[in-house]
């Protein structure tokens, strides 16, 4: 904050909502519990003044979170949205820290694992340590306060650094009923994943394939709409965010292919294949298998990236060992999504942006005089105008939220009725109905345009009147596809041969004749062959004479996990070639053409690689 004031923000969530409601920042899920004191004690001793420092966080989250404790302990009534009174208990489900703070919560050292009891000599096993427990750690804490007064700083913190302790007497769970550090510190994977990909994974790539070269692969890239392109390399990237992580994740492994050695490129796909597998949005155990042998093949093949003199410390010096907390910390991802369900609902994305709503900007209005309470207070008008706007929206939205049906009870063919119904003017019944209200003074946020819907109405006449509808249609879609053209085509009619002219298509006539001999024959929707030699005669004669020629269209799918909820749609360039681009712009995507085949069951079989070059 400004003003050199300096505090650490405690934010507040429930965790049995939905974990697209919670971590969407316009739903305001993540609420300002606390600001904790950031204090400077004048101790000698520089441990010990980190001692002091770790138990008054621990003192504070105690005084803070004793009506929560309470409650979990005997329970508490409360109201649920329908104003139904519940008897509710509060257990502590997640705590969303990085490492170092995991590590203060839990009430261990700097050079131990905070849910395991592995030291920092043993962060580079292939398997994982016996989980500490909360049992484990009090009782070692009677121990040391059998030996020595707690109050003697020096003497405490001695005796707790021999059972890598932190030398914190009274951790602010010990008294929370059901509340264990190995459960709920959870795997965070902003931190835990993305950035230790960033700190090791990426450093190792540069060690190894040299900066020069990689800035020059990741240069060279083909820009796609949507995607950060790193036309001056990553190697000398500064500030960089989680999403800049998560762009030069998808792309890391193919840019180092065949500058690396096998086993280093083994081991850096490995990680990739365990981030990837445990981000998923549904998990079962054979997911849960695949994602710990990816752990375990990383682990076989990592001695090549020390080999390849790739990790490497302060002077370039190389390090052969693995002493990496994070590291270590990816052996609890399978176990603690067995006991708290799928680990990218606990990402610190949802209260990184929350941090900006509820402490920067309100710090920001404020004149640095007092305040924590001018942040309350600004905050406690912002909530009251945020409900005043919903309520009045709702109101003239005229949106039944109280349906006379059960959700639960709805089939798949109700949803297909519903999604039918659909229109820019219709609400669509299969969304939430707070996604359909617009708060006026609210910020006006970005939706995922629905072209299933659109196109699905198009087909029956939905459409709003007066509204002019272009023939042919420009939005079609498929079972699991959907395409959307502008209205107006990038070259309006245009000859066939001048369309192959400025294209650099030779062939284009043939490639015409071809697809229409094949449309022709097809009975179950699906174009098997694509490519292979013509067998249209070159000038062969055609049904028509002039093309009408986008230059990028848009392409959507729907979730695999989640079928009625259309992903956000993904803009597929074919232009000409021009100044900018010598060559052309074609962007490539594959294709299944076989309905034999089934991703991700079949994998790649029954894909083709299909580059657009005309729409």
């Amino acid at each position: 904050m400004t003003g050199n004031r300096i505090a650490h923000p405690l934010l507040i969530s429930l965790a049995n909502l939905n974990m697209n409601f919670r971590t969407k920042s316009s739903n305001h899920a993540f609420l300002l519990l606390a600001l904790l004191p950031v204090s400077k004690f004048i101790h000698r001793n520089k441990r010990i003044r980190g001692l002091l420092a770790d138990r008054l966080v621990h003192e504070c989250l105690d005084f803070i979170l004793r009506p929560l404790k309470i409650a979990a302990q005997i329970g508490i009534m409360m109201s649920d949205p329908l104003g139904w009174r519940r008897f509710c208990y509060t257990p502590l489900a997640a705590y969303i820290v990085d490492t170092p703070e995991s590590t203060l919560i839990a009430g261990v050292g700097g050079k131990a694992s905070s849910v395991t009891t592995a030291s920092y000599k043993q962060f580079g096993d292939d398997f994982r340590h016996e989980p500490r427990t909360a049992s484990k750690t009090l009782e070692q804490l009677r121990k040391i306060e059998e030996k020595v007064d707690p109050w003697d700083l020096e003497g405490y913190f001695k005796e707790a650094s021999q059972f890598r302790l932190n030398g914190v007497h009274r951790p602010f769970w010990v008294d929370w009923p059901m509340s264990d550090p190995s459960v709920f510190l959870t795997p965070e994977p902003l931190h835990h994943w993305h950035k230790q990909f960033w700190d090791h994974d990426a450093k190792w790539c540069i060690n190894a394939v040299g900066a020069a070269e990689l800035d020059f692969r990741f240069a060279v890239l083909h820009p796609i709409v949507g995607f950060r392109h790193f036309n001056e390399g990553i190697s000398s990237l500064k500030q960089v965010t989680g999403r800049e992580h998560r762009e030069v994740q998808r792309h890391i492994v193919a840019v180092i292919a065949d500058a690396v050695p096998p086993d280093f490129l083994r081991a850096i796909r490995a990680l990739m294949d365990f981030r990837y597998l445990a981000q998923m949005l549904e998990i079962d155990e054979e997911m849960c298998t695949r994602t710990e042998a990816a752990l375990k093949e990383f682990h076989r093949y990592k001695d090549s990236i020390i080999a390849a003199g790739a990790r490497q410390g302060k002077g370039h010096n190389v390090i052969d060992n693995w002493y990496i907390p994070k590291l270590e910390f990816l052996q609890s991802v399978v176990p603690n999504i067995h006991a708290n369900g799928i680990a990218l609902q606990w990402s610190a994305d949802g209260t990184e942006r929350a941090h900006i709503d509820v402490i920067k900007n309100p710090s920001d209005s404020c004149n640095n005089q007092n305040y924590e309470s001018q942040i309350c207070r600004y905050l406690d008008r912002a909530e009251k105008c945020q409900r005043f706007d919903l309520s009045t929206a709702i109101r003239d939205s005229g949106i039944d939220f109280y349906p006379r049906f059960s959700p639960h009870q709805s089939t798949d063919e109700d949803l297909d009725s519903a999604s039918i119904a659909s229109d820019d003017s219709t609400p669509d019944a299969t969304a939430d109905p707070l996604d359909q209200v617009n708060p006026v003074s609210s910020q006006k946020l970005r939706s995922t345009i629905n072209y299933f819907a659109k196109a699905t109405n198009l087909r029956n006449g939905l459409v709003s009147s007066g509204r002019v509808v272009s023939i042919p249609f420009r939005t079609f879609s498929m079972p699991d596809a959907a395409f959307h053209l502008n209205r107006d085509p990038s070259f309006k009619r245009m000859l066939i041969d001048e369309v192959a002219a400025l294209f650099d298509i030779p062939d284009l006539r043939e490639a015409l004749s071809d697809y229409i001999q094949r449309i022709n024959k097809v009975d179950d929707g699906y174009i098997r062959t694509l490519g292979g030699r013509r067998s249209a005669l070159r000038g062969c004669e055609l049904p028509f004479t002039h093309l009408e020629v986008w230059k990028k269209f848009h392409l959507q799918n729907k979730a695999y996990h989640f079928p009625h909820n259309p992903l956000p749609s993904k803009t597929i360039n074919a232009s000409p070639p021009s100044k900018e681009w010598t060559l052309g712009r074609y962007d490539p995507v594959i294709a299944n053409l076989d309905p034999d085949f089934n991703w991700p069951q079949s994998g790649l079989k029954g894909m083709n690689l299909i580059i657009f070059c005309v729409d």
